[in-house]
C-alpha cells in the first residue's frame, strides 16, 4: 500500500478540458455508480455503505427522481483493492456513463481514483473521514476530514488529563498520515507518544503490538485500524487484561456495524469519534433509522460512513438541481451553500474546498452494541482540510 505523498495538495483539475462525457440525459433516467468493496478486508465496512446508497436512490426515485429523472444504479466491487477500485471507476465513467460515482473508503483506494475523476472530469462523493491534507475539484468528501474528527477526539483526552499515548494504525495512507499529525499535535500539546505501530490491511496476529502497547504503560492508545483487523485486534487487548477504565481506546474507524463483528463484549466502554450515531435524537435520523432498518432488517445498525453515504446522493441531488444541469463543471458551480438536513444534522458544502461541515462527536460503546455521545462539538465545525488554522500543523501539508 502506497505510504507516501500523502500531504501534497490536489487542487488542480481538468477544468472541463477532459474528453466530453457520454453521461446520457435524453431519456427518463440517468445512471449513477456505486463504488464499493463488497469483497475483501474491507467488506466488513463497504457492504453496508452500498446498502445506505440504495436506501438513498430508491427514496429519490420514489419522490420523483434527480431533475425529474429517475436513478439508474450501476453497481461495482472495488474488492479492497485501489487497483481495481481505479479499473472500475474508469469503467463507470467511460463504459456505463454514470453521472457521478459514490463510494470509496480506504484513502488508497481514494488516491487510486482521483487522477481517473480529474482526467475525465467527472464527480465522486467520497463518504468516509480521512486524514485531510487534499482537495480535489472533481471529489465532495462527505466524511469527516481532520479538524472534525481527530482533532476534537485529541482535544477532548487532553480535556480527560490524558498526557501520553500509543499509536496503532493500518500500514496505508490515512493511518500513515493521521499518525503525523497526531505527532505535531502531541508535541504541541505536552502529550507523550510512547509508541507507533503499524500491521497491514487484513492482518489478525496482533500478540506482538498489544504486548507493545501494555508494556508502554500509556494512558490511552489512538486506533487507525481499518477493516476486521479490529476484530483481531480488540480480542487480543481484552486476552491481554487490557481494559477501557485502565488504558481506553479511541477508534476513528469502527462505528456501529464493526461493533458487532469485533464483539460488543470486547468494546463495550471504548470510546470512538465521529459525526453520527444511530442513537442521535432527532426526526430526521429517526426517520433514517426506521427506513433503514425497515429495508435490511430491525436487526441491523446505522453508522458513520453509510450515513456520510446516504447523504451525499441527497447533496448531488441538490447540486443538480441547483444548477439545472448533470454536468460536473456546472454541478461544482452550484455546490458552494448547499445544505441538508441530514441525520447527523445540518450539514453545508464548502465550494471553495468541496467538504462539507460538520459536528463532532465522541461516543461510547455501550452493553447494547450501540455508541452513545459523551461529548458534541454543539454546532458544525467548518471543514479545514490543510489544518491551516493550527499553528502546530505548519509544515504538515508539504
Amino acid at each position: 500500500m502506497a505510504t507516501s505523498a500523502c500531504g501534497s495538495r490536489t487542487d488542480t483539475g481538468s477544468g472541463g478540458t477532459a474528453a466530453k462525457s457520454c453521461v446520457d440525459t435524453s431519456g427518463d433516467s440517468v445512471k449513477v455508480g456505486f463504488l464499493n468493496s463488497l469483497s475483501g478486508t474491507m467488506a466488513i465496512s463497504e457492504k453496508t455503505v452500498f446498502d445506505s446508497l440504495k436506501l438513498a436512490a430508491d427514496q429519490i426515485n420514489a419522490a420523483g427522481g434527480v431533475n425529474g429523472k429517475k436513478l439508474s444504479v450501476v453497481s461495482e466491487d472495488g474488492a479492497s483493492e485501489p487497483t481495481v477500485f481505479a479499473e472500475k471507476a474508469t469503467k463507470l465513467i467511460s463504459s456505463d456513463c454514470v453521472a457521478a460515482v459514490f463510494g470509496g473508503w480506504t484513502s488508497s483506494s481514494r488516491k487510486a481514483m482521483l487522477p481517473v475523476f480529474e482526467g475525465a472530469n467527472a464527480l465522486l462523493f467520497y463518504p468516509v473521514q480521512y486524514e485531510g491534507l487534499e482537495s480535489s475539484p472533481n471529489i465532495f468528501y462527505t466524511g469527516a476530514t481532520t479538524n472534525q474528527q481527530i482533532v476534537p477526539a485529541l482535544d477532548y483526552l487532553k480535556e480527560k488529563g490524558v498526557k501520553s499515548l500509543f499509536l496503532v494504525g493500518s500500514d496505508y495512507v490515512f493511518p500513515r498520515t493521521a499518525n503525523k499529525i497526531i505527532q505535531a499535535y502531541a508535541k504541541a500539546n505536552g502529550i507523550e507518544v510512547k509508541g507507533e505501530e503499524y500491521a497491514p490491511l487484513g492482518h489478525t496476529d496482533f500478540a506482538t503490538i498489544v504486548n507493545k502497547v501494555k508494556g508502554s504503560g500509556s494512558a490511552a492508545v489512538f486506533n487507525t485500524l481499518n477493516g476486521d483487523s479490529n476484530v483481531a485486534f480488540f480480542k487480543e487487548y481484552r486476552n491481554a487484561g487490557l481494559t477501557a477504565a485502565a488504558m481506553p481506546v479511541v477508534s476513528v474507524s469502527i462505528a456501529e456495524e464493526e461493533v458487532g463483528g469485533v464483539g460488543v463484549d470486547n468494546l463495550v466502554g471504548q470510546l470512538t469519534a465521529w459525526n453520527y450515531y444511530q442513537t442521535i435524537d432527532s426526526p430526521a435520523n429517526k426517520t433514517f433509522v426506521a427506513a433503514f432498518k425497515e429495508k435490511y432488517g430491525q436487526g441491523r445498525v446505522t453508522s458513520d460512513p453509510m450515513e456520510a453515504a446516504y447523504t451525499s446522493l441527497f447533496l448531488w441531488k441538490s447540486m443538480v438541481e441547483k444548477a439545472n444541469s448533470f454536468t460536473p463543471d456546472d454541478v461544482k458551480k452550484a455546490s458552494g451553500g448547499v445544505s441538508h438536513d441530514a441525520p447527523e444534522g445540518m450539514v453545508t458544502v464548502n465550494g471553495e474546498n468541496h467538504h462539507i461541515a460538520k459536528t463532532a462527536l465522541i461516543g461510547k460503546v455501550g452493553a447494547d452494541g450501540l455508541i452513545h455521545t459523551e461529548w458534541s462539538s454543539a454546532k458544525p465545525i467548518e471543514p479545514d482540510p490543510f489544518l491551516k488554522g493550527y499553528d502546530w500543523a505548519k509544515g504538515l501539508a508539504g
